[in-house]
């Protein structure tokens, strides 16, 4: 398996969004839903209908189905679907497009389509390892002159002793061992397992050693020094998505190709995806793997046109099938790509097969819990009568638009002074941004001065 895969790793910049704040469905033992519960406020028979399906997920009655989420823009239809993402687990795979990107990529749509299909199934991998496991008793690090720079010295190779209550050995390692070491920050004291036959190194925890640096705070685990031999066989469990395993054929295959210089291509080749779910169907078996079907959320899905549909319902009967989700605001409208109306602009075999689950506006008394809990995730100060006064304009304009408001306002007390948010602070606010429908008119006053 090493030879077959290699760990991609991304840095990823989180912010808060919309829906960072969010847990679950919120629902009690028997399923029915709190007024307010993991982040989502309302929405009560929706969040019941989303804890069923939750349940038939688990209980593997979800093949050849779909969900749809029907409502108005704000109603948490993007929320359900994450809620639901989060009861089936933390490590379950969420994978959110949205309809209309399919159409601005540089591969075929349908291509888009089926690799975020791939990147909403993991698949988790055991594999027994020979390994290098204990405390860094000694750790020396060899560093050569740069050859392009003779003032600057780079890592060479290392010696590190690792070593158990009943075993120590000393390793010479290479380069990109080093780099690891240095990277990771390993220190004496750590406690590691570096892979005999891939090299990759791994902290453990650290343990209390004699001339081991002790820090007042400290980000790993405190645990007890391993006992046994230091090489042993060992257990590593690895957590990949279908698209990785995908890649990374491709990528063997292109390396191959580019030596004889043949064209990569852009697009992964669906035979290649054939052997890539033949090797994970014999892992399954093997009990060496076990998949971990995830969350496709596809918002608009009314933009999709015939042939996605089409390329959906099959992707839905499916042996490795993610659960799919999806949302849309329209009505009656046109399916793309036809002349033919339909209701929310899906064909009517594709909606026979999913479950649909309406969603409705939100009341005064959900947009006021709402409200109060994105100033609590943003750390936003509000006095009553700001509040209420945010509630008022998320019940002429929208809950978005409210919520929007929010950071501005406190922006505008923060310049006067004031950490909480008062009624005059949102008022300013609202009048220096516009909602859709002051948008909406404000256009038309000046129609004849905007290009068209």
């Amino acid at each position: 398996m090493s030879e077959l895969i290699r760990e991609v790793k991304t840095a990823v910049i989180r912010r808060r969004g919309f829906h960072t704040h969010i847990r679950g469905l919120g629902l009690d033992e028997n399923g029915r839903a709190l007024f307010v519960g993991d982040g989502l406020v309302g929405q009560v028979k929706a969040r019941e209908a989303a804890g069923v399906v939750v349940k038939m997920i688990k209980e593997g009655k979800m093949a050849g189905r779909g969900v749809l989420f029907v409502g108005p823009t704000g109603s948490g239809k993007t929320a359900l679907a994450i809620a639901i993402a989060k009861e089936l687990g933390e490590d379950t795979p969420f994978v959110d497009i949205d309809a209309s990107e399919l159409y601005s990529a540089e591969v075929k749509k349908t291509e888009v389509l089926a690799q975020a299909l791939r990147k909403a199934i993991g698949v988790r991998i055991r594999e027994m390892r020979t390994v290098y496991e204990g405390y860094v008793k000694d750790i020396k690090i060899r560093r050569v002159k740069h050859p392009y720079n003779p003032y600057v010295f780079i890592p060479r190779e290392a010696s590190i002793t690792l070593a158990t209550t009943d075993d120590q050995v000393t390793l010479n390692v290479g380069q990109s061992v080093v780099e690891q070491l240095i990277e990771k920050n390993v220190r004496r004291g750590d406690v590691i397992w570096i892979d005999s036959e891939t090299g990759m190194v791994n902290i453990i925890g650290r343990t209390e050693v004699e001339g081991a640096r002790k820090y007042d705070i400290d980000v790993y685990k405190k645990i007890e020094i391993p006992k046994g031999p230091v090489k042993k066989q060992k257990e590593i469990v690895r957590t990949f998505t279908l698209y990785d395993l995908d890649l990374n054929f491709a990528l063997r295959k292109a390396s191959i190709f580019s030596i004889f210089g043949f064209e990569i291509e852009r697009e992964i080749d669906p035979e290649l995806r054939k052997q890539v779910d033949e090797m994970v169907k014999k892992l399954v078996e093997e009990g060496r793997a076990e998949l971990i079907p995830g969350v496709l959320f596809i918002d608009d899905v009314h933009m999709l046109d015939i042939e996605m549909f089409s390329f959906l319902s099959r992707a839905m009967e499916s042996e490795m099938a993610p659960i799919i989700i999806m949302a849309t605001n329209r009505g009656i409208t046109k399916i793309r790509g036809t002349d033919q109306d339909s209701p929310h602009g899906m064909p009517l075999d594709l909606l026979d097969r999913v479950l649909i689950i309406p969603t409705y506006p939100y009341n005064r008394d959900e947009i006021r819990e709402i409200l109060k809990i994105r100033a609590s995730e943003e750390d936003i100060q509000l006095d009553e009568k700001a509040l209420e006064e945010l509630v008022d304009i998320g019940e002429k304009t929208s809950l978005r638009h409210a919520v929007q408001l929010m950071e501005p306002a406190r922006i505008i007390a923060k310049t006067k002074g004031r950490e909480k948010v008062s009624v005059e602070d949102v008022r300013e606010a609202a009048q220096l941004f516009m909602d859709v429908k002051h948008s909406v008119e404000h256009v038309k006053k000046y129609e004849e001065l905007f290009l068209r």
